[in-house]
């Protein structure tokens, strides 16, 4: 559109498309803010989703109480839902209460839709096309158009030649459909197949499921609002939206701490069906036990509930099969809420493909013809789902941006986003809900406010600073891509293939487009971004006016983030202000509140010959047939702190991982033992479990030597003793967080020196109260400062928000200097204690089945070992 277009184009401050939940808000808040605003809809009325979604059994399936407005308590007040699960009409009409309640009408520009949308550079303005009166000129551009909103067309041959009717879900007609006396198919089973199908057997004379791919469902058990959950809610309206603000999901609902190991079946099976009895989406993901959503083996149980109770349901066992899931984790693709979904395939009217076994050639004239049969057919209903969140976006019309670019173009590889708000290279362009923002994952009426409020906030501060332009920059873009992959693996979402990822679309680039690190924690991101001085972004205005503060707003990983945050706000004074013995106090009281260490084969404890008397050890024995390799392992604590049960879930898990034997030896301890007590310790040890290799059950050959952190410079430097006096021979030593030399002027030590729990102050204690100045230099203290030719091959982990990470990184590229085989990982995003703290630090999950992975190759075992739980 050129000038004279821009000329006789509607002016307004903001142009919003669409008038759903997202739109209408908008609306309210930039009117509030004193914005001039349009929205364009094409729809004939507000609505948006569900204004088109009319299908048979519609429904919401996040509860009412939840799936509403909590900006006004007046409007909460005003409106009463009929049903815990509200029906698409009751829903229509609340988004039209709340357009007549706030005088939205006059602001929507209905059956109008925008056929182009370009950036004006010189005006420093979008233009607008539309297919219904006049463009439109506009400061910002806002698209709340919704994540579901883009159809999915059919991908069958012979749509076009079907003589009978056809209808899709998602936009079903609004004078409804008569299906009495019909024969229908419906193809697709996910949510609204899931919704439709009970209703459309009701009428049908007879009903053809089509089915590619089973999901899981379990009963809403809709009805009036559950009495607990009202109560909740009306004793302290306030806390109750604060909570589910902060919370996970956007649902003020607690989530399960513990994890399906600690349960017995019989336990587990009672929150089964307790979740079950609840009928409650967020519940069933996230009460059953801590493990269920980011494990394999504690989702594997929930799986198996489910796919139980599918099996006691439908009586046909073929039938009952191939409603099964099992291509995907439970909660990697949407569960559904069901009413009546199983038992509607024990109706005699109701015949289910399986389009695995049984694939559509084609649509015919009369009906669907597979290459097994033909079905006769008077009605097709494709309930295929939609081109998800891109293309909510990409689809609703063409978005040029700076210098012309398209958002097709530049998503063409993956949607790319900061914060899932904005877009480098589009300045002034928003999105609600978009790629890259909790969205889906969440309860999307707490998220569309959260994303209408942070971007009115926005524009608000540009106003009064006098800025006129924002844009995102590429390098925080990029950054809030890596966090969103470090997010990813937090989740099972990543080995299913769903919407989610796009891979419902042929030749969509796949990837997870929900940020799935949580509704509140995404909040707090939102709200820094914004208190570092808008964080990631460029503004700019009239007179040359311009302000950028380039970068990463997340770089460490997402659980860290937040353990650290909750060691934050605990206020704690330094460890070492503690002293020894109150520190030791302190830890144990703080150890005996983490997640239990998962099973394995066996544990015992013992007693060995230390360089000075007796010490303690703990053996962890796989479950697997032996003899297995030992690992000799030394706990961390700065050679002050810590016991067997510091370190005791990582050497379980790195048991089961590794398949091996692994002792840890509890050695002696400063102030009371100074240097050289914990090296000659570890020496002692080692010797003693060689000659006792048989007996504890290893197999015979070298020995294997690991430690983390304190217990780090104790492996490497028994390894160098070992070496010097006469063995016992070792096949490789795995070295995590190792303090390897006593200088502290690397940049690690002044960029980590606070605000990641291990601080330089607390290292400059450790080794005051281990070792004297004078004998620091010595190898047994500072191994880097030792001989390091013919050491056995290492495995040494670093992590990159810890002041030990550069003597680490030094003492590795040492070893290989030395011509010693050395493997590195460098951890990004991670703190001292992120594998040590298993199970509550889920990201550290990748570095310790490598760090399994080289004990493996140290010991020479070929043989694979069963995938560890992840």
């Amino acid at each position: 559109m050129g000038a004279a277009g821009a000329q006789d184009a509607q002016q307004v401050d903001v142009a919003v498309v669409g008038a759903g939940f997202a739109g209408l808000y908008l609306l309210i808040r930039l009117r509030r803010a004193g914005f001039t605003a349009v929205a364009l809809d094409t729809a004939d009325d507000v609505g948006g989703t569900w204004y088109w979604n009319r299908y048979p059994g519609a429904r919401c399936d996040i509860q009412t109480t939840d799936y509403s407005y909590t900006f006004d308590p007046e409007l909460e007040s005003a409106w009463h839902w009929s049903e815990k699960y509200a029906t698409q009409p009751e829903i229509l009409r609340y988004l039209g209460f709340v357009a007549d309640r706030y005088d939205l009408r006059r602001d929507i520009r209905f059956g109008t839709k925008v056929l182009t949308a370009t950036w004006d550079e010189a005006a420093q303005r979008w233009l607008l096309t539309t297919d219904n009166g006049k463009p439109v000129s506009c400061r910002y551009y806002i698209m709340a158009s919704g994540c579901l909103s883009a159809p999915k067309p059919p991908e069958i041959d012979g749509v076009g030649d079907f003589k009978g009717e056809i209808y899709f879900t998602g936009r079903w007609p609004h004078d409804g459909v008569e299906l009495a006396g019909k024969r229908v198919a419906v193809i697709g089973t996910g949510s609204s197949g899931v919704q439709s199908i009970p209703k459309i057997a009701e009428q049908a004379a007879r009903l053809t499921v089509f089915q590619r791919t089973p999901n899981f469902a379990f009963p809403a058990h809709n009805g009036p609002s559950p009495a607990d959950r009202v109560a909740a809610l009306e004793k302290d309206r306030a806390d109750y939206r604060a909570q589910a603000r902060m919370s996970l999901t956007g649902v003020p609902l607690e989530r399960a701490t513990e994890f399906s190991w600690q349960l017995s079946e019989a336990e587990r099976r009672q929150r089964f069906e307790k979740a079950l009895a609840a009928g409650d989406l967020v519940a069933m993901l996230s009460q059953l036990w801590a493990d269920q959503g980011g494990d394999l083996e504690g989702n594997a149980l929930a799986s198996d509930l489910l796919r139980e109770r599918i099996r006691s349901i439908v009586k046909d066992p073929e039938t009952a099969e191939a409603l099964t899931p099992r291509d995907h984790p439970f909660g990697s693709k949407r569960p559904c809420l069901e009413t009546d979904y199983y038992a509607t395939f024990n109706r005699p009217n109701v015949t289910l493909v399986n389009l695995r076994q049984e694939p559509i050639q084609a649509i015919t004239a009369s009906g669907i013809k597979t290459d097994r049969r033909s079905f006769d057919l008077d009605v097709i209903v494709f309930a295929t789902g939609f081109d998800a969140m891109t293309g909510a976006i990409t689809s609703v019309h063409p978005i040029a941006g700076r210098g012309g670019k398209s958002i097709s173009d530049v998503w063409a590889s993956g949607p790319k986003t900061y914060l899932g708000l904005t877009v480098a290279g589009f300045p002034n362009l928003f999105m609600i809900t978009g790629p890259g923002s909790p969205s889906v994952f969440s309860n999307m009426v707490v998220s569309i406010e959260q994303h209408a409020d942070w971007v009115v906030d926005c524009l608000m501060a540009m106003r009064e600073a006098g800025f006129t332009a924002i844009e995102a920059t590429e390098a925080a873009q990029a950054g809030w891509a890596r966090h969103m992959a470090d997010c990813s693996q937090l989740t099972l979402h990543r080995l299913a293939n769903t919407w989610y990822t796009g891979a419902n679309v042929p030749g969509k680039a796949p990837g997870l487009m929900p940020y799935p690190g949580g509704v509140g924690p995404y909040r707090t991101i939102c709200d820094e971004v914004v208190s570092r001085g808008m964080l990631g972004f460029t503004l700019s205005g009239p007179n040359g006016a311009a302000q950028c503060d380039d970068g990463e707003i997340v770089r460490l990983q997402p659980d860290v983030r937040l353990v650290l945050n909750m060691l934050a706000d605990l206020n704690l004074p330094p460890l070492e202000s503690f002293g020894a013995e109150g520190a030791r106090g302190f830890v144990a009281q703080f150890n005996a509140t983490r997640p239990a260490g998962r099973p394995v084969g066996e544990v015992l404890d013992g007693t060995l010959a230390g360089a000075d008397g007796p010490l303690p050890y703990r053996l962890y024995r796989p479950a697997t047939p032996g003899p297995h390799p030992i690992v000799v392992y030394f706990h961390g604590g700065g050679w002050v702190l810590g016991d067997a049960q510091s370190d005791d879930p990582f050497c379980r898990d790195m048991c089961r991982r590794s398949g091996m034997i692994f002792v840890s030896v509890g050695y002696r301890h400063a102030p009371e033992h100074r240097f050289p007590a914990a090296a000659e310790d570890g020496y002692a040890a080692l010797r003693w479990i060689g000659e006792h290799a048989a007996e504890l059950g290893g197999r015979p050959g070298p020995l294997l030597v690991a430690g983390w952190s304190a217990g780090g410079n104790i492996a490497a430097v028994t390894c160098q003793l070992a070496r010097d006096r006469g063995g016992p021979s070792i096949a490789g030593q795995l070295l995590v967080n190792p303090v390897t030399d006593c200088t502290f002027d690397r940049p690690s030590y002044v960029e980590n020196a606070t605000g990641y729990f291990l601080t330089r102050s607390l290292m400059y204690w450790f080794w005051d109260l281990y070792c004297s100045p004078a004998d620091r230099t010595d190898p047994r203290a500072s191994p880097l400062r030792g001989k390091l030719e013919g050491l056995p091959a290492a495995f040494v982990v670093t992590c990159e928000f810890d002041p030990l990470r550069d003597e680490g990184i030094a003492y590795a590229e040492a070893l290989a200097a030395a011509g010693v085989p050395v493997e590195q990982l460098q951890a990004g995003g991670h703190f001292h204690s992120s594998f040590t703290m298993v199970d509550v630090v889920a990201t550290g999950v990748d570095g310790r089945a490598k760090m399994a992975e080289a004990l493996r190759r140290f010991a020479e075992v070929e043989e694979a070992m069963p995938k560890a739980a992840e």
